[in-house]
């Protein structure tokens, strides 16, 4: 008997989650260690070309692997296609790379950048040729297999950089970890994928899809600058150690809400995509997966907020301590981050590549001017600026949506208001239960248990479903 489109949603958000939950759990252990192990200044001179490896893996993939999840029938044809390109697309750009490396390295005043940018741009090298099984696994909902290969890949990158670390190896312990990842999620996803590549080499699917990747190409490439354009104004503006303490800060915050951002958008495509002609019926699973997302992100990324003071400290050490209050803030914005994942998902389901790069196009070049215009103020002050606009252009989205699927702000508010007031009430009310705690240790513990403990208790008092169905589906999977 063939599963609901219910039961397939919850059973990819399930290992959605199992994999989100699991890589951050690792997460953090490897970023603890190596936070420990290495200093400001190596996190900073790599987090100088996150920009550039972002923007370079858009490029390779150019918007074809969400094509493919978008289709409603997608032939094998069509998969080889995609295959071929992303590999010559990646050749051709690391070309460019490796030759453009001084020029990075001159920019920053950083001349070891040159040898670290041609080793670590190999990374997307190897990541372009599983770029079209990863999309295989994706439309086939297929997230059991993909939890297995990612917590696999940050088993044994995550060793390896340690280890690195631990010898003494420095930044480049982290720019070895990402490079060993990417082969790794690389092996898992063509030993789990039973389709293959050919040498039947046809590009006539990629021009076909080109009308709609393209747009999804340059809004990849805009969103990436967006979520590293900070990095990127403060490497040329600050000593390479402010630098280091904002890439920790942005580094803690986005393991939060990537955990929420994972989980949902391995489904959310291919379910509000295979519904994209009744929209009364995607309106009610957009409206039912926003509930879901805000359940589990705020509680997680205001949670971080309130101990981020005890977990730099205590797990990362002292020398980290200029990174609390940037974290703080950028927590505020996460909370919101994985909600963007759901509106970039609506938009391109509805086949409107169009308004997914407009509205993102948008953003960063208000966000830039903000941003340029503020940065005599100093970090602190930008990064502030950064998470306010960042919250304030979901009503753009909204809009956006609205017009879509006749989605109503007064019900989005409805779906997202409680769980804010509830987990806004919580944090507080921990906070100030446990400040008279002197030793940092037993803050750290009970804050997180009390503010745990509280909202779950309060989810289930107020008999919250979406509460009440995950807490329903989890046992009946055991």
């Amino acid at each position: 008997m063939s599963e609901t489109l219910k039961e397939k949603t919850a059973k990819g958000l399930f290992w959605g989650a199992i994999n989100s939950g699991s890589m951050q759990v690792l997460n953090i252990l490897f970023g603890i260690m190596l936070g420990r192990l290495l200093s400001p200044d190596d996190y900073g001179i790599v987090g100088l070309l996150a920009v550039f490896t972002a923007v370079a893996g858009n490029i390779q993939d150019s918007g074809f692997a969400v094509a493919l999840i978008n289709q409603k029938e997608t032939r094998k044809e069509d998969f080889n296609s995609v295959f071929w390109f992303n590999i010559l697309a990646s050749i051709t750009l690391y070309v460019i790379l490796f030759f453009c490396a001084p020029l990075i390295a001159d920019y920053f005043s950083q001349p070891a950048l040159t040898t670290l940018a041609r080793v670590l741009f190999l990374a997307f090298i190897v990541s372009s040729v599983g770029i079209a099984h990863g999309a295989y696994l994706t439309k086939h909902l297929m997230n059991r297999e993909k939890a297995i290969i990612s917590i696999s890949a940050l088993l044994v990158s995550g060793g390896i950089g340690v280890t690195l670390a631990f010898k003494g190896y420095g930044y480049w312990s982290l720019a070895w970890q990402q490079i060993i990842y990417n082969i790794v999620i690389l092996i898992g996803r063509l030993y789990y994928t039973p389709w293959h590549p050919t040498l039947n080499i046809n590009f006539e699917p990629v021009k076909r899809m080109f009308s709609f990747s393209y747009k999804i190409l340059i809004t990849m490439i805009i969103n990436s600058l967006s979520e590293n354009v900070l990095t990127f104004i403060f490497g040329r503006l600050y000593p390479i150690r402010s630098v280091g303490y904002f890439s920790q800060a942005h580094h803690w915050d986005c393991k939060a809400h990537s955990f929420v951002n994972m989980t949902i958008a391995q489904v959310a495509q291919p379910v509000l995509a295979s519904i994209n002609d009744e929209k009364e019926r995607q309106q009610r699973v957009f409206r039912k997966m926003l509930r879901f997302t805000v359940f589990l992100s705020f509680p997680c990324l205001f949670g971080l907020a309130i101990v981020a003071d005890e977990f730099i400290i205590l797990t990362l050490s002292e020398k980290w301590k200029e990174s609390v209050a940037l974290l703080q803030i950028l927590c505020i914005s996460g909370a919101f981050e994985p909600v963007y994942i759901l509106y970039h998902n609506l938009a391109i389901s509805r086949g409107r590549s169009d308004i997914y790069l407009w509205c993102t196009a948008l953003h960063i070049l208000i966000l830039i001017a903000i941003i340029i215009a503020l940065h005599n103020y100093g970090i602190l002050v930008m990064v502030i600026a950064y998470s306010a606009f960042h919250i304030a252009w979901l009503g753009v989205w909204q809009v956006m949506a609205h017009r879509l699927i006749g989605l109503r702000l007064r019900d989005v508010l409805r779906d997202i208001a409680p769980f804010l007031l509830i987990t806004l009430s919580i944090m507080a009310t921990t906070y100030l239960i446990t400040s008279p705690i002197g030793n940092m240790v037993l803050l750290l513990i009970a804050r997180i248990l009390i503010a745990g403990g509280l909202y779950i208790a309060v989810m289930k008092i107020l008999k919250v479903k979406i509460m009440e169905e995950v807490v329903k589906f989890f046992f009946r999977r055991k």
